[in-house]
């Protein structure tokens, strides 16, 4: 592929997913889709579309799966749904009990005031994990790769998937708003999720100060506790607002994956991944931070 249509690639790469989600948004409430149905094929594509965006403009090409990747990746990804639909019984429930037949505000108030408050829960949430020992024996399975792509972002505990998804959307529901904001809302997260995880070429310049992209959560692979700060996976304005925003333009990873990679099995390993939490006792000094 020429160079001026990778470089075409790199500008749009971006903006296009933002305009897709939005047409999907917008067409599901118009058209009254079933919105469940409308988030999983959206997943799909969004999948998709930034895979062979890996392949067309990778960032690392050392990055790229291998076959075998592809399966142990695969697993995990099954397993992540799973802790995605158990986090989904209490959601359901609680915006069937709490949402309102009619929206208080207008949807285009409604979304971005929720937008904000579910990024502060995710973010809150994400900095415990990575601070809290007992905690991170869960989310440090998701750190273990030594790369980062569109395949291993589903590579989770299953029960730190429930935990993180669950404590997003429950504060959604719980804040009240309508089963269409939150639908929008989470397209908005899957997006972001996934866009930050690829291996791909792209920069989105300043921002990066407002919403989170790869360049950052790179860095937040990082082996370097210094630089591996960028909690937020869907907006940025947390990190500088807790002072954990390390982003500059041109910033490259030392190395990513884990400081210690004794201290979780192979990502090969799944069961032992699942079941390492509780094998052995959780000391202070687990976290990557050592702190409780």
């Amino acid at each position: 592929m020429g160079g001026q249509l990778r470089a075409a690639l790199r500008h749009v790469a971006y903006p296009s997913l933002l305009v897709a989600l939005v047409a999907i948004a917008v067409a599901a409430l118009r058209l009254r889709w079933d919105l469940g149905r409308a988030s999983q094929l959206f997943l799909v594509g969004t999948i998709a579309y930034l895979t062979l965006l890996e392949w067309l403009i990778p960032y690392e090409p050392e990055w790229t799966p291998s076959v075998r990747e592809w399966g142990w990746y695969g697993i995990y990804f099954v397993l992540t749904m799973i802790g995605g639909a158990l986090s989904q019984v209490p959601v359901t429930t609680l915006v069937g009990w709490l949402a309102p037949p009619h929206p208080a505000l207008p949807l285009w108030v409604e979304i971005p005031v929720a937008m904000l408050l579910g990024s502060l829960a995710n973010y809150l949430v994400h900095r415990w994990c990575h601070t809290n020992p007992r905690l991170w024996r869960l989310h440090g399975v998701h750190h273990v790769p030594d790369k980062v792509n569109v395949a291993n972002n589903g590579v989770n505990h299953l029960l730190d998937v429930v935990l993180t998804q669950g404590a997003v959307q429950v504060s959604l529901a719980l804040a009240g708003f309508s089963a269409e904001t939150v639908f929008v809302v989470g397209l908005f997260v899957v997006a972001q999720g996934y866009f930050v995880h690829a291996n791909i070429d792209v920069r989105i310049g300043l921002l990066n100060h407002v919403l989170a992209g790869p360049e950052q959560h790179r860095l937040h692979h990082s082996v370097d506790l210094a630089e591996a700060g960028h909690y937020g996976s869907d907006l940025s304005v947390w990190d500088h607002a807790f002072g954990s925003f390390t982003w500059r333009p041109g910033r490259r990873p030392v190395e990513v994956g884990l400081q210690n990679p004794a201290d979780f099995p192979a990502t090969g390993e799944v069961i032992a991944s699942h079941l390492q939490a509780w094998r052995r006792p959780v000391r202070a000094d687990d976290s990557p931070t050592g702190s409780t």
